[in-house]
């Protein structure tokens, strides 16, 4: 069995999005409940809270200091759908520092896999801009900090529904870090198409899978048994990090893709069997609160038997 660690801190309720917003504080406990059966096998990792200096791996200078404000002034929307409260700030900095406590823990041994169960989620936040749910890009800043403890190759996978914009944005010119997303497409934000290879010297370093609604287990199944496996083995990653956005589930309210629990778990299962370096899954989507425990849990099933 491997040794997997679990993210997980109350800090996370503290984020309130309003009434009736689908991101909403119950997303991480709801997975904190289901995953209590699987406790007794995983080593549980306190996050850190992130320095200003460590979120500005990924984000504009100012950036922090802008959204610290925001919230302490009471909070505001950052963006149509992205809102921030009085402790928001708080939160979202241990959302960006269970990265970077996993990646330490990942470098010191302790763990091989890493599941981090955080909210704001990340995926969508741009150098100097918040959107969709996401404040600080959680997942790029983690790929940063890990090159600076020697990881020197990161290969991120995203396969939220969503496309992740802000980290594709991150490494577009970069070819120390491959970015791969499958995500529903045409959808929101309206990024990810198969053109979008890269630019310079990150050429070919960034490849999406844009899928039509409906897209279900066996199109996933090909995509990740049969594209991704190749592309990992010619980058040759030093660790492996997974944006793992649960709204690709059949059951998920804001989405259009047909991905069951199974066929969740055979994704994750096809992405630990691409290289034998370390793990670190980070929450990203999911909006049905049953279908998110569950898928969560199957993937740390994964973590520890595959």
């Amino acid at each position: 069995m491997k040794k997997v660690g679990y993210i997980y801190d109350p800090v996370y309720l503290k984020h309130d999005t309003g009434t009736g917003h689908p991101e909403r504080p119950e997303r991480v406990s709801k997975i904190d409940e289901y995953m209590e059966k699987l406790k007794d096998k995983l080593i549980e990792i306190k996050p850190r809270r992130a320095t200003a200096k460590e979120i500005t791996l990924v984000h504009d200078t100012y950036y922090p200091q802008e959204i610290m404000d925001l919230c302490s002034a009471g909070g505001t929307y950052l963006d149509a759908d992205t809102r921030c409260s009085i402790f928001s700030y708080e939160s979202a900095v241990y959302a960006v520092g269970a990265g970077l406590e996993a990646v330490d823990w990942i470098k010191e041994e302790k763990v091989e896999r890493v599941f981090a169960n955080v909210r704001p989620p990340g995926h969508h936040a741009e150098f100097s801009k918040a959107m969709g749910f996401c404040i600080f890009n959680n997942i790029a800043i983690a790929a940063r900090y890990a090159q600076q403890k020697g990881f020197e190759k990161v290969f991120i996978i995203d396969f939220d529904a969503h496309h992740g914009n802000g980290t594709q944005k991150a490494f577009y010119d970069d070819d120390t870090v491959f970015y791969f997303s499958t995500h529903q497409y045409p959808f929101y934000p309206g990024t990810g198409s198969a053109e979008e290879k890269g630019t310079g010297k990150g050429f070919g370093f960034t490849y999406n899978v844009p899928l039509p609604a409906g897209t279900g287990d066996e199109t996933y199944e090909d995509i990740y048994s049969m594209i991704l496996p190749d592309l990992v083995h010619h980058f040759k990653p030093d660790i492996i990090m997974v944006s793992a956005g649960y709204d690709l589930h059949t059951y998920d309210p804001l989405t259009h893709l047909e991905v069951t629990t199974e066929g969740i778990g055979k994704i994750v299962e096809h992405i630990l069997k691409t290289a034998d370096v370390p793990f670190l899954f980070m929450l990203e989507g999911g909006y049905n609160l049953d279908a998110l425990g569950e898928s969560a849990v199957i993937t740390v099933e994964k973590l520890l038997t595959v």
